[in-house]
């Protein structure tokens, strides 16, 4: 069993298990529920808009700890406050060393669009993902079949949410370009090996139809990357161990960003 695999065996007890803790009922009743989405395709598409979405994650099953001496709530703060577009927050916690807690406290400061970013197997969690305060869910193409993926597609914008979905290949994205989601992330790291190629945002870039905004995730280190991306029609840029590995990721993003406001 490949990494991939492994976490979709361990997120389906899991999310029997919440089920059984929390019902949808009770997620529905959170004051958070009521709350109205910000969206994260105005954001992106912004005038002067850096298209950074900083994400906040602990560790990874491929690098082990990243950082895990800092505060979500005080970092994705200062990620915001740097002039990203957007935050991404793991609530995987086996795997990532994230939480729905994590998810909240960065909630607390934050008025930006953000990404609840875990492995969405099941429609209670995307009920969950509102009842948090997300504005954005992760469906990940490698991981679901088209039907789930416009089903939960459907759910996700009837509770006002947008939907980012992950592709790694050709086949992911063409299977799924009628699901009706906003967003495109190419995910430059194959997640059943865990190896990273940038070439992979650039391949799928001319399959990716005008009107739905195009993402790339992982391996994103270089100024220049990003400006070869944008020549690409790539809009948005999620950057995570790029800010987590250093002491201070706040200030990390900010002098990414002032850097690339320079060219």
């Amino acid at each position: 069993m490949n990494i991939l695999d492994t976490i979709v065996a361990h997120k389906q007890k899991e999310v029997a298990d919440n089920k059984q803790i929390v019902s949808v009922q009770s997620l529905e009743k959170r004051d958070l529920f009521q709350r109205q989405p910000v969206s994260i395709k105005a954001a992106l598409m912004h005038p002067g808009s850096s298209g950074i979405i900083a994400e906040f994650k602990r560790k990874s099953p491929s690098k082990g700890i990243i950082n895990d001496q800092v505060a979500c709530d005080k970092t994705t703060l200062a990620y915001a406050q740097a002039g990203a577009s957007a935050l991404s927050v793991l609530t995987d916690h086996n795997f990532f060393g994230g939480s729905v807690d994590d998810f909240l406290s960065a909630r607390r400061v934050n008025n930006c669009p953000m990404l609840r970013k875990d492995f969405v197997i099941d429609e209670y969690q995307i009920i969950e993902a509102k009842s948090i305060g997300a504005d954005v869910v992760l469906l990940i193409a490698a991981i679901l079949d088209p039907g789930t993926i416009a089903k939960f597609v459907t759910l996700a914008h009837g509770l006002g949410m947008e939907v980012l979905l992950e592709v790694h290949d050709e086949k992911e994205l063409l299977d799924n370009l009628a699901s009706g989601a906003d967003l495109v992330g190419v995910n430059n790291r194959n997640l059943k090996t865990f190896d990273v190629s940038i070439e992979t945002s650039r391949r799928l870039s001319a399959l990716i139809p005008d009107g739905i905004i195009k993402v790339s995730e992982s391996g994103i280190e270089q100024i220049e990357t990003i400006r070869e991306l944008r020549a690409s029609g790539f809009r948005g840029f999620l950057m995570g161990q790029r800010f987590m590995e250093q002491t201070d990721p706040g200030l990390a993003c900010l002098t990414f960003i002032q850097n690339l406001k320079k060219g």
